[in-house]
């Protein structure tokens, strides 16, 4: 029998680097999203590999130690080398996490790391610190290229928030931030949200954004900020927290002394050097989508009311019962004389959603429509978790302008 021939053993497959074959751009594009640390750390996947992260989109800064306290000093030592050896690309993306609270040593450091990044171009610029402990300078924030800038647990002063400086600034968001200044101003802010912020100042911030198209201001802990005319506005949403510092001393079932006396100190007046006798209601009374949600003893929108603006282009209203807890639900009726054009009327009464037990809608029981509110009103919502004599006194008053419900 002849020798049987030996089969020729397979080639070895090669591993290949699929994703070191990808462009650098996008090469780039995916280290961004990485810590800083970990993308230093691809240098030793392979030649390739070796200086991608020197030119990187983004940057991240962040603590990486969850079990471990946070040392600020490694930190520090570690971007100090970064922003050597990094080349002098511009940058998308800036985020500057740190976790825990800063000393007064530690402070100079992150503010340079943040004034890198406005040399740098960023675009989008996000930091946020621990219990508010990054303190930026008091210092003009000046670029041409920063677009969207959010701030979490920051402490701001005056002049860092006039943004005149930063002509392509359009998007702003402030969370849990200490605020020392009197003033928000930019004119080309087009989306601006203050969330559980708060100031040291005994007078009201002042915001001045006549570019602003959409607002949201939920749970600001001290006095409710002054807002100027935003004519361009779409959409606004205000939101007046327990810890909101306009109570009424006097409040009675819905009656704020403020409506008919000067009784209570808080109520009235507001200050002197304020262009409108509105607090809120005046700057964006251009909207077209309203949502004004307020806790039962704060008299701002109370007050507002007694100076009533009309909301000439408002089409969607959605309101709590903080609006229909007067006697003679004198506040609804004032808001909905004062939007001719509304279309859509959401009340949410005694329940904070999303989830409804009760939700009713409204039509009109004939063709005639009362003068008294919007002839354009063609949805009504009442949302609740039980119809009690509260919401049937809502449905009552509203049946007076020709409104039924049905569950």
């Amino acid at each position: 029998m002849p020798p049987r021939k030996r089969r020729k053993s397979a080639a070895p497959v090669s591993v290949a680097d699929r994703i070191g074959d990808l462009p650098d751009s996008i090469l780039h594009h995916m280290l961004s999203f990485l810590p800083a640390q970990a993308a230093v750390q691809t240098c030793v996947l392979a030649q390739r590999w070796r200086h991608l992260w020197r030119s990187t989109m983004g940057l991240r800064i962040v603590s990486l130690d969850d079990e471990e306290p946070f040392e600020f000093q490694r930190l520090r030592k570690f971007v100090d080398h970064l922003l050597v050896l990094r080349e002098r690309t511009d940058l998308d993306t800036v985020e500057i996490e740190l976790g825990e609270p800063l000393d007064d040593d530690s402070q100079p450091y992150v503010n340079l790391w943040v004034r890198f990044a406005v040399m740098c171009k960023v675009r989008v610029l996000n930091l946020e610190s621990y219990d508010s402990s990054l303190c930026l300078d008091d210092l003009p924030l000046v670029s041409r290229h920063l677009r969207t800038l959010d701030l979490v647990g920051v402490t701001l002063q005056e002049t860092f928030l006039d943004f005149s400086s930063c002509p392509a600034l359009q998007d702003l968001n402030m969370d849990s931030c200490s605020i020392r200044a009197g003033n928000i101003s930019s004119r080309s802010l087009k989306n601006l949200s203050i969330n559980g912020c708060w100031s040291i100042l005994d007078s009201r911030i002042r915001v001045s954004t006549p570019g602003l198209v959409s607002l949201e201001i939920v749970d600001f802990l001290c006095r409710t900020p002054f807002l100027e005319n935003m004519l361009l506005l779409e959409t606004a949403y205000v939101g007046l927290g327990e810890d909101c510092e306009d109570v009424c001393l006097s409040y009675d079932s819905g009656v704020f002394c403020g409506a008919n006396t000067n009784a209570c100190e808080n109520c009235v007046p507001i200050e002197e050097d304020c262009s409108s006798d509105c607090v809120v209601l005046g700057g964006i009374s251009s909207a077209k989508h309203l949502k004004l949600l307020s806790e039962s003893r704060k008299f701002v929108f109370a007050r507002d009311l007694k100076h009533c603006p009309t909301f000439s282009k408002l089409k969607t209203l959605l309101l709590n019962e903080y609006w229909c807890k007067a006697p003679d639900l004198n506040p609804l009726a004032c808001i909905l004389k004062n939007s001719p054009v509304l279309e859509k009327l959401t009340l949410q009464l005694f329940s904070k959603g999303p989830n409804h037990r009760v939700e009713m809608k409204g039509h009109y029981c004939s063709m005639e429509r009362p003068p008294a509110i919007s002839e354009h009103l063609n949805i009504v919502e009442v949302k609740c978790n039980v119809v009690d004599e509260r919401i049937l006194k809502v449905l009552k008053f509203l049946s007076a302008f020709n409104i039924c419900f049905s569950f």
